[in-house]
């Protein structure tokens, strides 16, 4: 009987005891207007996207249960996860946070506070199990039509030292790490990755960070 269990479901999910055969993984997506699909349907966003790819391989997966709002720093999302009654029997929880703490000139070492909490707490909701858990670097919206005027350089330096923090922080946690800075620089060349609001991924750049993170979960089979 447990052969028929896709082999992600299994990892996902932890010990096979713990689960039944016909169980859905549950998935939830942390962050804000990146993983909210701000300026696009939510339909488009890469976790919808993520969830269509991983069911065309045969995973047995639910629709994402998405906190992510446009705007919200790591204090936003800490404060609203606090306001949600949420269990930990997630399968699968993503976190993708940090660029509004930026953009919004906040003091660098409220997010080195913040985002280990919040790694924590994602851990937490996904049975306790770092391997239930992967986190998203960045994207560099230097490259929007919307940074036009910005100082860009500025912009492309204070995302990389967020994205050392989120990576160094996932790693000693055990946590997937998946990058997606550099193909959001793929705007600069192809305006189609953006949407109409010149600054947000269109769902075209989110199929391609879909597409990636399935690649990187697959490949743990």
């Amino acid at each position: 009987m447990l052969k028929h269990i896709p082999i992600l479901l299994l990892l996902l999910l932890g010990p096979i005891t713990s689960i039944g055969q016909n169980e859905n993984i549950t998935f939830l997506a942390l962050g804000d207007s990146y993983t909210a699909a701000t300026s696009e349907l939510q339909i488009n966003g890469w976790p919808e996207q993520l969830v269509q790819i991983l069911k065309k391989k045969g995973v047995l997966i639910d629709s994402p249960e998405i906190i992510a709002k446009a705007g919200w720093t790591s204090s936003d999302l800490s404060t609203n996860i606090e306001t949600k009654q949420l269990t930990s029997s997630y399968g699968l929880v993503s976190l993708l946070i940090g660029v509004n703490n930026q953009y919004k000139g906040k003091d660098i070492d409220i997010f080195k506070k913040e985002f280990p909490q919040l790694l924590e707490t994602s851990i937490a909701l996904a049975q306790d199990n770092p391997k239930n858990v992967f986190v998203l670097s960045i994207p560099d919206w230097s490259v929007t039509p919307f940074a036009k005027l910005r100082d860009k350089k500025k912009i492309v330096k204070e995302l990389s030292m967020y994205n050392t923090i989120i990576e160094e922080e996932a790693k000693k946690r055990g946590v997937m790490f998946i990058e997606i800075t550099q193909s959001s620089r793929n705007a600069a060349v192809n305006p189609s990755l953006i949407a109409s609001d010149s600054l947000h991924p269109s769902k075209k750049m989110y199929k391609v960070w879909a597409k990636k993170i399935s690649k990187k979960l697959l490949k743990q089979l």
